[in-house]
């Protein structure tokens, strides 16, 4: 089990992932390194290797940051309602990290399933389909 206090994260994070992550921070639209990626495989959460999302359910939403339709296959995300910026949003959090991710929308493609789970680039780290069994996420080959 990694060290999830936040000395080791700070160590261990750049600046921007542990903003995101631990201080719930929302990095710069158009900025995040995976807004307009769309490489084979799955994101995980960059502090504990939780498996969050595929590039299967990946979409181009315009927002500036990436867009998914839904979690990976069992993978359960934590909500919370969150009232900053003057309305109310459902905030997106890793279960076993709660590493903040970012919001869930309920304008995302109807085709897709209505959702659009708006995520910082710096929440997470991309395993490219050619890496998930060397990885320890070979049971996600089956989605590619």
């Amino acid at each position: 089990m990694s060290d999830f206090s936040k000395e080791a994260l700070k160590q261990r994070l750049t600046e921007i992932q542990y903003e995101v992550t631990q201080n719930e921070a929302t990095e710069r639209p158009f900025s995040g390194e995976y807004d307009e990626f769309f490489e084979e495989g799955i994101y995980v959460d960059v502090v504990s290797g939780e498996p969050l999302f595929s590039s299967k359910d990946k979409f181009d939403a315009g927002c500036g940051w990436p867009s998914f339709s839904k979690p990976i296959q069992n993978t359960t995300l934590t909500e919370k309602e969150d009232h900053k910026l003057n309305r109310v949003r459902t905030e997106v959090r890793s279960q076993k990290a709660d590493s903040h991710l970012g919001h869930v929308f309920p304008d995302g493609p109807e085709e897709l399933g209505g959702l659009r789970y708006c995520i910082n680039s710096a929440a997470l780290r991309f395993i490219p389909k050619a890496d998930l069994e060397k990885e320890g996420y070979g049971e996600f080959l089956q989605y590619f």
